[in-house]
């Protein structure tokens, strides 16, 4: 069993899922994994969370326990040998603070970019609203409004697919990809009635997203999350013979 690198919880994802072309996504997707895809859709998500009372290795880093994660990731699977096991793989992901990005740079080769980040949840009577933003020379910001009240997440539903992917995937160069795995139990999604988006996407993710400007999101969810675990994780590469 491997060992825990992470201890948080992740709470009020904003997910905004776009339908893109596989073809965009290829160049990203990782050495011995391929695209995973619900009902013949191929998904990018925009995800705004907090991490939450965050360790690492069972200490909590001063500066480093509460604090926002914006990142733009899509989705693969991978064929082990008792099946597949889907995963996810960012295209960036945007944190506060330099140390975070230093060490998930360094240990699981991910792109992470560190920006002034924020976030603004409001309770009203009926309602929740909760937003995210990053600053890339202005303020970017994505933002629902939702019903209070959560719903559990129907089964074999496409916020089913978009939720749960206990795997995550770094392509490392063309013939190693890293793995590792994020534990959580099934959330609950509240039902969103509203949402806003404004981003740059060609200056925060670059040209190859620029279409994502005036895409119209697929879906919207806000998921409340919960106490999450991310494991140390391993290399998978070509294996060669000495002879």
């Amino acid at each position: 069993m491997k060992k825990t690198f992470l201890n948080a919880q992740w709470r009020k994802l904003v997910m905004i899922n776009y339908a893109v072309d596989p073809k965009v996504l290829e160049p990203y997707v990782p050495f011995n994994t391929e695209l995973d895809q619900w009902n013949g859709t191929c998904y990018v998500s925009l995800i705004g969370f907090m991490f939450v009372d965050t360790k690492v290795l069972k200490l909590k880093i001063p500066f480093h326990i509460n604090f926002e994660e914006i990142n733009l990731r899509f989705y693969v699977k991978y064929k082990d040998t008792e099946g597949y096991k889907r995963g996810v793989v960012f295209i960036k992901e945007i944190v506060p603070r330099p140390a975070l990005t230093l060490v998930a740079n360094m240990l699981y080769k991910e792109n992470y970019e560190t920006l002034p980040t924020r976030h603004n949840w409001i309770e009203r009577d009926d309602s929740l609203m909760v937003e995210y933003g990053w600053k890339k020379d202005e303020w970017n910001s994505i933002r629902v409004t939702a019903d209070k009240q959560p719903v559990d997440i129907v089964p074999d539903s496409e916020e089913e697919f978009i939720t749960e992917h206990f795997w995550g995937y770094t392509k490392v160069n063309d013939t190693v990809t890293s793995e590792y795995e994020v534990a959580h139990p099934r959330w609950q999604i509240y039902p969103v009635r509203d949402y806003e988006i404004d981003v740059d996407f060609t200056k925060v993710y670059g040209s190859e997203f620029a279409f994502l400007k005036d895409a119209k999101p697929v879906s919207v969810y806000l998921a409340e999350g919960s106490d999450i675990m991310v494991k140390k994780g391993k290399k998978l590469k070509i294996e060669t013979t000495e002879v």
